[in-house]
């Protein structure tokens, strides 16, 4: 069974905006750090942010500080990412990963481990 299910993408005009949600199948969020990456046509799959198990602390790269937003919600082993003024530029397929540690460690997860992803696209 897969160990994350993402959900929550589709087409969006830039500008817009979007709520991704990844549910894992265990408990991880009581224990782990969570990341979002994600892997546009041609380039390579990057981490985009992580989110912390013991204290919150947020991470995101430069590229989507101050539009995106990661949160948690341990009771219903969920982390979500949201998306505000997306641009052509955040298109890719979505996914998320658990860290190794309570913390973000910028760690990537193997090749296997991944869930399906969901698919942003932003255009006009």
């Amino acid at each position: 069974q897969l160990l994350f299910v993402e959900s929550g993408g589709g087409l969006v005009q830039p500008g817009g905006s979007l709520r991704l949600s990844c549910i894992a199948s265990e408990s991880f969020l009581s224990y782990y750090g969570l990341a979002w990456f994600r892997q546009a046509p041609g380039k390579e799959r990057e981490e985009i942010s992580c989110i912390s198990s013991s204290d919150s602390s947020t991470y995101y790269v430069e590229s989507v500080k101050g539009r995106f937003i990661i949160s948690r919600d341990n009771a219903k082993n969920t982390v979500y990412l949201e998306m505000n003024s997306l641009k052509p530029e955040d298109t890719a397929v979505y996914y998320c990963g658990a860290q190794p540690a309570d913390y973000c460690s910028h760690y990537v997860p193997e090749e296997g481990s991944w869930g399906q992803g969901t698919q942003v696209t932003v255009s006009s």
